[in-house]
Protein backbone atom coordinates (compact mmCIF):
# COMPACT_ATOMS: atom_id res chain seq x y z
CA UNK A 1 0.00 0.00 0.00
CA UNK A 2 1.26 3.30 -0.83
CA UNK A 3 2.01 5.58 1.94
CA UNK A 4 3.93 8.75 3.17
CA UNK A 5 7.23 7.86 1.53
CA UNK A 6 9.92 6.51 4.00
CA UNK A 7 13.44 5.91 3.53
CA UNK A 8 13.83 2.25 2.65
CA UNK A 9 16.93 1.85 4.78
CA UNK A 10 14.98 2.76 8.11
CA UNK A 11 12.51 0.25 7.55
CA UNK A 12 12.82 -3.35 9.06
CA UNK A 13 11.43 -6.19 6.25
CA UNK A 14 7.83 -7.25 6.43
CA UNK A 15 7.63 -10.40 8.00
CA UNK A 16 3.99 -11.52 7.06
CA UNK A 17 4.90 -12.07 3.68
CA UNK A 18 8.26 -14.58 3.76
CA UNK A 19 9.20 -16.31 0.25
CA UNK A 20 7.02 -19.23 0.50
CA UNK A 21 8.80 -22.63 1.78
CA UNK A 22 9.68 -25.22 -1.29
CA UNK A 23 6.70 -27.58 -1.30
CA UNK A 24 6.97 -31.17 -3.06
CA UNK A 25 3.44 -32.41 -1.86
CA UNK A 26 0.75 -32.19 -4.58
CA UNK A 27 -2.17 -29.63 -4.53
CA UNK A 28 -5.81 -30.54 -3.48
CA UNK A 29 -7.90 -31.24 -6.77
CA UNK A 30 -10.43 -28.00 -5.29
CA UNK A 31 -11.36 -25.44 -2.91
CA UNK A 32 -13.50 -27.91 -1.22
CA UNK A 33 -11.16 -30.67 -1.13
CA UNK A 34 -8.34 -28.24 0.82
CA UNK A 35 -10.58 -27.12 2.98
CA UNK A 36 -11.55 -30.59 4.54
CA UNK A 37 -7.88 -31.64 4.10
CA UNK A 38 -7.32 -28.03 6.48
CA UNK A 39 -10.29 -28.80 8.55
CA UNK A 40 -12.18 -25.98 7.78
CA UNK A 41 -16.34 -25.83 7.71
CA UNK A 42 -17.90 -23.59 6.10
CA UNK A 43 -21.66 -23.23 4.98
CA UNK A 44 -22.02 -24.47 0.98
CA UNK A 45 -23.10 -20.79 -0.19
CA UNK A 46 -19.95 -19.89 1.45
CA UNK A 47 -17.87 -22.47 -0.06
CA UNK A 48 -19.27 -21.52 -3.73
CA UNK A 49 -18.82 -17.85 -3.28
CA UNK A 50 -15.27 -18.34 -1.85
CA UNK A 51 -14.62 -20.43 -5.11
CA UNK A 52 -15.38 -17.64 -6.86
CA UNK A 53 -13.04 -15.35 -5.50
CA UNK A 54 -10.19 -17.90 -5.86
CA UNK A 55 -10.76 -17.92 -9.51
CA UNK A 56 -11.10 -14.60 -10.16
CA UNK A 57 -8.27 -13.58 -8.23
CA UNK A 58 -6.02 -16.16 -9.80
CA UNK A 59 -7.00 -15.11 -13.11
CA UNK A 60 -6.35 -10.93 -12.43
CA UNK A 61 -3.33 -12.53 -11.02
CA UNK A 62 -1.80 -12.76 -14.37
CA UNK A 63 -1.78 -9.12 -15.02
CA UNK A 64 -0.96 -7.78 -11.80
CA UNK A 65 0.94 -9.05 -8.60
CA UNK A 66 -1.39 -10.00 -6.10
CA UNK A 67 -0.77 -13.36 -4.88
CA UNK A 68 1.53 -15.87 -4.64
CA UNK A 69 -0.64 -18.43 -3.10
CA UNK A 70 -2.03 -19.87 -6.17
CA UNK A 71 -2.89 -23.66 -4.91
CA UNK A 72 -5.34 -24.70 -3.10
CA UNK A 73 -3.44 -25.91 -0.47
CA UNK A 74 -1.93 -22.76 -0.37
CA UNK A 75 -5.04 -20.37 -0.58
CA UNK A 76 -6.61 -21.91 2.01
CA UNK A 77 -3.81 -23.00 4.30
CA UNK A 78 -2.68 -19.44 4.35
CA UNK A 79 -5.50 -17.01 2.75
CA UNK A 80 -8.59 -18.24 4.27
CA UNK A 81 -6.92 -19.65 7.50
CA UNK A 82 -5.50 -16.00 8.48
CA UNK A 83 -8.86 -14.77 7.72
CA UNK A 84 -10.63 -16.69 9.71
CA UNK A 85 -8.38 -16.72 12.31
CA UNK A 86 -9.02 -12.46 11.73
CA UNK A 87 -12.88 -12.96 11.95
CA UNK A 88 -12.95 -15.15 14.83
CA UNK A 89 -11.68 -11.90 16.82
CA UNK A 90 -14.28 -9.66 15.62
CA UNK A 91 -17.53 -8.74 17.08
CA UNK A 92 -21.24 -9.28 15.69
CA UNK A 93 -22.07 -6.17 12.86
CA UNK A 94 -18.77 -4.59 12.92
CA UNK A 95 -17.82 -1.59 10.45
CA UNK A 96 -14.29 -3.28 9.65
CA UNK A 97 -11.60 -1.78 7.30
CA UNK A 98 -9.05 -3.92 5.47
CA UNK A 99 -5.94 -1.99 5.40
CA UNK A 100 -3.76 -2.45 1.99
CA UNK A 101 -6.35 -5.23 0.94
CA UNK A 102 -4.07 -6.18 -2.20
CA UNK A 103 -5.81 -8.86 -3.63
CA UNK A 104 -8.47 -8.98 -0.97
CA UNK A 105 -6.65 -10.85 1.68
CA UNK A 106 -7.79 -10.60 4.44
CA UNK A 107 -10.68 -8.48 3.75
CA UNK A 108 -13.46 -10.39 0.89
CA UNK A 109 -12.49 -13.62 2.53
CA UNK A 110 -14.02 -12.17 6.20
CA UNK A 111 -16.79 -10.36 4.08
CA UNK A 112 -17.81 -13.53 2.67
CA UNK A 113 -17.36 -15.80 6.04
CA UNK A 114 -19.48 -13.07 8.20
CA UNK A 115 -21.76 -11.70 6.31
CA UNK A 116 -22.73 -9.89 9.69
CA UNK A 117 -19.75 -7.81 9.23
CA UNK A 118 -19.58 -4.10 7.07
CA UNK A 119 -16.64 -4.67 5.73
CA UNK A 120 -14.48 -1.81 3.93
CA UNK A 121 -11.39 -2.29 1.92
CA UNK A 122 -9.04 0.57 1.40
CA UNK A 123 -6.34 -0.21 -0.92
CA UNK A 124 -3.92 3.01 -2.50
CA UNK A 125 -2.88 1.58 -5.83
CA UNK A 126 -5.27 2.65 -8.33
CA UNK A 127 -4.67 -0.71 -10.37
CA UNK A 128 -5.61 -3.42 -7.48
CA UNK A 129 -8.49 -1.11 -6.29
CA UNK A 130 -10.22 -1.77 -9.61
CA UNK A 131 -9.43 -5.34 -9.82
CA UNK A 132 -10.69 -5.20 -6.14
CA UNK A 133 -13.99 -3.35 -7.43
CA UNK A 134 -14.51 -5.69 -10.10
CA UNK A 135 -14.38 -9.06 -8.23
CA UNK A 136 -16.95 -7.26 -5.73
CA UNK A 137 -19.02 -6.65 -8.37
CA UNK A 138 -18.60 -10.38 -9.66
CA UNK A 139 -19.50 -11.46 -6.14
CA UNK A 140 -22.33 -9.08 -5.54
CA UNK A 141 -21.04 -8.29 -1.90
CA UNK A 142 -21.94 -5.22 0.01
CA UNK A 143 -18.45 -3.98 0.61
CA UNK A 144 -16.82 -1.27 -0.38
CA UNK A 145 -13.93 -0.16 -2.24
CA UNK A 146 -11.78 3.14 -1.57
CA UNK A 147 -8.55 3.85 -3.44
CA UNK A 148 -7.09 6.44 -1.39
CA UNK A 149 -4.64 6.40 1.53
CA UNK A 150 -5.81 5.30 4.81
CA UNK A 151 -5.55 8.30 6.18
CA UNK A 152 -7.28 9.70 3.92
CA UNK A 153 -10.22 7.68 4.31
CA UNK A 154 -10.45 8.05 7.89
CA UNK A 155 -10.91 11.80 7.84
CA UNK A 156 -14.21 10.79 5.94
CA UNK A 157 -15.54 7.46 7.67
CA UNK A 158 -15.46 5.30 11.05
CA UNK A 159 -14.64 1.82 11.58
CA UNK A 160 -14.93 -0.36 14.93
CA UNK A 161 -11.82 -2.22 13.76
CA UNK A 162 -8.90 -1.46 11.08
CA UNK A 163 -7.74 -5.14 10.41
CA UNK A 164 -3.87 -5.31 8.42
CA UNK A 165 -2.31 -8.39 6.83
CA UNK A 166 0.83 -7.94 4.88
CA UNK A 167 0.83 -4.31 4.54
CA UNK A 168 4.04 -2.74 6.38
CA UNK A 169 5.95 -3.42 9.61
CA UNK A 170 3.99 -2.48 12.79
CA UNK A 171 5.82 0.60 13.36
CA UNK A 172 4.88 2.20 9.91
CA UNK A 173 1.19 1.22 10.36
CA UNK A 174 1.08 2.86 13.52
CA UNK A 175 3.12 5.77 11.99
CA UNK A 176 -0.27 6.45 9.26
CA UNK A 177 -2.36 5.49 12.15
CA UNK A 178 -1.68 6.88 15.41
CA UNK A 179 -2.94 10.45 14.25
CA UNK A 180 -6.21 9.43 13.61
CA UNK A 181 -7.44 7.02 16.72
CA UNK A 182 -10.40 9.15 16.68
CA UNK A 183 -11.98 7.40 14.12
CA UNK A 184 -11.43 3.87 14.88
CA UNK A 185 -11.63 1.76 17.97
CA UNK A 186 -9.21 -1.01 17.90
CA UNK A 187 -6.64 -2.53 15.35
CA UNK A 188 -5.80 -6.48 15.12
CA UNK A 189 -2.70 -7.18 13.09
CA UNK A 190 -1.55 -10.72 12.09
CA UNK A 191 1.89 -11.15 12.27
CA UNK A 192 4.57 -13.67 11.95
CA UNK A 193 7.84 -14.98 13.96
CA UNK A 194 9.45 -11.54 13.98
CA UNK A 195 6.29 -9.59 15.63
CA UNK A 196 8.37 -9.45 19.47
CA UNK A 197 11.36 -7.62 16.98
CA UNK A 198 8.69 -5.46 15.24
CA UNK A 199 7.08 -4.44 18.78
CA UNK A 200 10.55 -3.35 19.91
CA UNK A 201 11.41 -1.17 16.74
CA UNK A 202 8.07 0.25 17.57
CA UNK A 203 8.49 1.34 20.98
CA UNK A 204 12.30 2.40 19.83
CA UNK A 205 10.71 4.97 17.39
CA UNK A 206 8.00 6.23 20.32
CA UNK A 207 5.09 4.68 18.59
CA UNK A 208 3.62 2.46 21.13
CA UNK A 209 4.01 5.50 24.14
CA UNK A 210 0.14 5.69 24.18
CA UNK A 211 -0.59 2.00 22.92
CA UNK A 212 -1.80 -0.47 24.49
CA UNK A 213 -0.72 -4.14 22.66
CA UNK A 214 -1.48 -8.12 22.95
CA UNK A 215 -1.17 -11.05 21.33
CA UNK A 216 -5.02 -12.61 21.25
CA UNK A 217 -4.30 -15.22 19.51
CA UNK A 218 -1.69 -17.57 17.84
CA UNK A 219 -1.51 -20.49 15.79
CA UNK A 220 -0.19 -22.95 13.74
CA UNK A 221 1.19 -21.93 9.89
CA UNK A 222 2.66 -24.70 8.26
CA UNK A 223 5.61 -23.17 5.47
CA UNK A 224 6.78 -19.84 7.49
CA UNK A 225 9.40 -19.90 9.74
CA UNK A 226 9.09 -20.95 12.84
CA UNK A 227 5.20 -22.10 11.27
CA UNK A 228 3.20 -20.08 13.87
CA UNK A 229 0.84 -16.67 12.80
CA UNK A 230 -0.03 -14.45 15.67
CA UNK A 231 -3.02 -11.92 16.21
CA UNK A 232 -2.33 -8.40 18.03
CA UNK A 233 -4.58 -6.12 19.07
CA UNK A 234 -3.21 -2.63 19.29
CA UNK A 235 -5.50 0.25 21.50
CA UNK A 236 -5.51 3.22 22.88
CA UNK A 237 -4.09 2.95 26.68
CA UNK A 238 -6.72 2.63 29.13
CA UNK A 239 -9.46 1.42 26.35
CA UNK A 240 -7.79 -2.40 26.76
CA UNK A 241 -5.13 -4.88 28.19
CA UNK A 242 -1.74 -4.58 28.71
CA UNK A 243 1.03 -4.80 26.15
CA UNK A 244 1.71 -8.34 26.48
Amino acid sequence: MDQDPIDPADAPANDAAPPPAAESRPDHPSLAAALSAHRIELEPAQVELLDRYRAALWRWNEQLNLTRHTTFDKFVGRDVRDSLELAKQLPQGARVLDLGSGGGVPGVIIAVCRPDLRVTLCESVGKKAKVLQSMIDELSLPTEVFAVRVEELLELRTFDVIVARAVAPMWKILYWLNPHWHAFDELLLIKGHSWVDERGEARHRGLLKKIDLRKIADYPMPGTPPGESVILRLVPKGAGNQDG
